[in-house]
């Protein structure tokens, strides 16, 4: 990727994986957008890490292209754009979970990144090196759910896996929508955070190594790949 400094936006920075990721591209030169909808817990965020604090709720159209607006004001382009905002969801068998509920959860894990990345869509263009990371699990992977028999509701909650698993698929349909974007999702693996009431195997550095490495792809680099700080994780 260019070595000038990008414009760098992540959703739902203010902790977590996507925190992590505000710090290290910081850390590496780049102008970071650190999108929060809570106003204390992302002005405090991006003063703590020196970066900038966009207002942005994933799941209000209106915020999401009032963040895009102040981006094209600000900066006239967006560079890479890391979709990282995402919920969790109850622990229950599927046979119990309501649509309501899965559309609540859908609601920020999908749709807000559609939201987000439709509104950026003019300004990721105006960029000479545009990259779009989508910060997926493997949990909603087909593969490995088989393979390692995530079928268990107290580990893996079927809502979330299935949000996951759509977003993966979006992931390759704005892959091949956007010609000269590289678009990818990303699999932080089992990360300590707040998602998971920090009961994960790996540290928050560990899981954002993937993230950054899509986020930070040479020209040449894929598109439409679904990848963990190990490599590909298959579909």
């Amino acid at each position: 990727m260019t070595t000038t400094s990008s414009v760098v936006l992540v959703t739902g920075g203010n902790k977590g994986i996507g925190r992590e990721t505000c710090r290290r591209l910081a850390e590496l030169g780049h102008t970071v957008l650190l999108g929060a909808r809570d106003p204390e817990r992302g002005r405090a965020a991006a003063e703590e890490l020196g970066v900038t604090w966009l207002p942005l709720d994933v799941t209000d159209q209106a915020s999401v292209d009032a963040a895009a607006e102040r981006v094209r004001r600000e900066h006239g382009r967006l560079d890479v754009l890391v979709n990282n905002a995402g919920v969790n969801s109850a622990v229950m068998p599927v046979e119990e979970l309501t649509a309501s509920e899965l559309a609540a959860l859908l609601d920020v894990n999908l749709l807000g990144v559609l939201r987000v990345t439709n509104a950026f869509v003019p300004l990721l263009h105006d960029s000479a090196h545009p990259r779009v990371v989508n910060v997926s699990s493997t949990v909603g992977s087909f593969a490995r759910t088989l393979e390692m028999d995530l079928f268990d509701w107290r580990i893996t909650p079927p809502a979330y896996a299935v949000s996951k698993s759509a977003l993966t698929m979006l992931t390759l349909k704005f892959a091949r929508a956007l010609p000269g974007v590289l678009v990818n999702a990303a699999d932080p693996g089992y990360t300590r955070t707040d998602l998971n009431g920090g009961d994960g195997a790996q540290s928050v550095t560990e899981g954002t190594d993937a993230v950054v490495q899509l986020a930070t792809l040479p020209d040449d680099g894929p598109t439409g790949t679904f990848a963990d700080r190990r490599g590909v994780v298959p579909w």
